[in-house]
């Protein structure tokens, strides 16, 4: 049997597409497709993807022409392919002539003519009109998102807003194209997204009258602190067909995600628990202290710490405990402990508490770390009995890491998709729902 391999984005699957994979298919008896992943896809700095790998990989199997589909995840697989799937023919398109002549040596390679006057990105530039996104609340985070954005293709920051307008002012003067606004009126009728960075408890009203504006929202984490509300805005988005994410940025990371879909296919084995932590030693006197603005850990931190959680086990945990230490109305300190059917699972947040930081996910074959500052994650390890099975995995992370939410935010805009896989809505709201908890002081004890 002759064995043919080819690889590809294969964002927005089109007629060229087709043709590549008959033409492919054609050259043997067996035809394996290489998709890009979406963390291999973002490290080559293709952040202009409109298709997730899922969407991807669904689009090839519909044509017919792929035996087996694999995931292409690292520079240097190709090699590693051809000589674990004992392949005959690489095939790839004729606008890489030459570039792969090196794998001559594994197999035969051969270049295949492209059908002229299509392409995926030719399709992005026909059907992509910028989104104009507008910003509320122009503080600290929000000064990084013009830059951020300014590397993801379809969309435009175009308006600033905050109750301060000297704070929308200065942000506007450094960044061109972006417009101060006094009224949020006129700042509603310049854009078709907003981007919510205001203090916690102003994210519900904003992201509601965004909404009734008619306006997609990528909101700040935590997005709300109740979980009755983010049900409430999430229903409100979908009624209306718009997209409301929340901005959690270590969901978007790629490493984040290549680490959790590892570790769902069972390089571990069963997880049986995970310790997340994240502490920060702060000035007292800033708003992470103010109980009138939500201050505290939890809030500040909790909706990293409690991503991986969720993520891996699920929203339908038996229960969870809280405990925490208080000071001046806030946590300075808080450890929540989940008990599921299977597994235990932890996290600890601290403004005036300092502890590791590191991520550890245990299983029944080995566990995975993720040194501090993992929320930010670019290395991770996976470790085993027999320690010449370790392996470490690296990744680059690219300016502030908004921009990974950013293109995830448009996309699902373009493509009307109301739940991203890197966060879910339901693990968003379950997150808002633990915050609740902590709120109504519900299995909570004061150390």
């Amino acid at each position: 049997m002759k064995k043919v391999i080819t690889y590809g984005t294969y964002d927005l699957l089109h007629q060229g597409h087709i043709n590549l994979l008959r033409r492919a298919k054609e050259l043997g008896d067996y035809l394996i497709v290489g998709v890009t992943s979406d963390s291999f896809d973002r490290g080559r700095g293709k952040l202009n993807v409109r298709n997730n790998v899922l969407e991807r990989v669904e689009a090839v199997k519909k044509t017919g022409f792929a035996d087996e589909i694999i995931i292409e995840d690292y520079l240097g697989q190709k090699i590693d392919d051809i000589q674990k799937y004992d392949v005959d023919i690489f095939a790839i398109g004729s606008d890489w002539e030459g570039k792969f002549d090196y794998l001559n040596e594994y197999c035969k390679v051969v270049y295949l003519p492209r059908t002229e006057g299509i392409s995926s990105t030719m399709l992005r530039a026909e059907s992509t009109t910028n989104v104009k996104i507008g910003i509320i609340g122009c503080g600290r985070v929000a000064n990084r998102f013009p830059k951020e954005a300014g590397v993801v293709s379809g969309v435009e920051v175009v308006a600033a807003y905050d109750t301060d307008i000297e704070a929308s002012h200065i942000l506007s003067s450094k960044n061109e194209g972006v417009v101060a606004y006094s009224l949020l009126k006129d700042f509603y009728d310049a854009v078709d997204a907003v981007y919510i960075a205001t203090p916690h408890l102003s994210h519900y009203e904003y992201i509601k009258q965004s909404l009734e504006r008619g306006k997609h929202v990528l909101c700040e984490t935590p997005m709300v602190i109740n979980g009755d509300e983010a049900k409430e805005v999430y229903q409100l988005a979908e009624s209306k067909g718009l997209i409301l994410m929340e901005a959690n940025k270590t969901a978007h990371c790629p490493a984040f995600n290549h680490l959790m879909v590892m570790i769902k296919s069972g390089v571990i084995g069963e997880v049986v628990d995970i310790e997340a932590s994240l502490s920060q030693l702060l000035d007292k006197n800033g708003r992470e202290f103010d109980p009138k603005q939500a201050g505290g850990a939890l809030f500040e931190q909790g909706s990293l710490t409690l991503l991986p959680i969720l993520k891996l086990m699920g929203i339908e945990y038996q229960n969870l405990n809280l405990y925490s230490r208080m000071e001046n109305g806030v946590d300075i300190y808080t450890r929540g402990v989940f008990r599921y059917p299977k597994a235990t699972c932890s996290f600890k947040v601290g403004l005036g508490v300092k502890t590791e930081g590191s991520l550890v996910i245990s299983g029944t074959k080995g566990y995975a770390y993720v040194p501090a500052p993992w929320w930010l994650t670019d290395y991770f390890e996976f470790r085993y009995e027999d320690q010449n099975e370790n392996k470490k995995f690296f990744y680059k992370w690219d300016g502030f890491g908004l921009r990974y939410e950013i293109q995830e935010f448009i996309a699902s805009i373009l493509n009307h998709r109301f739940s991203s896989s890197r966060l879910r809505r339901r693990e968003s709201i379950q997150m808002a729902a633990v915050m609740q908890q902590f709120v109504e002081r519900k299995n909570f004890m004061e150390i």
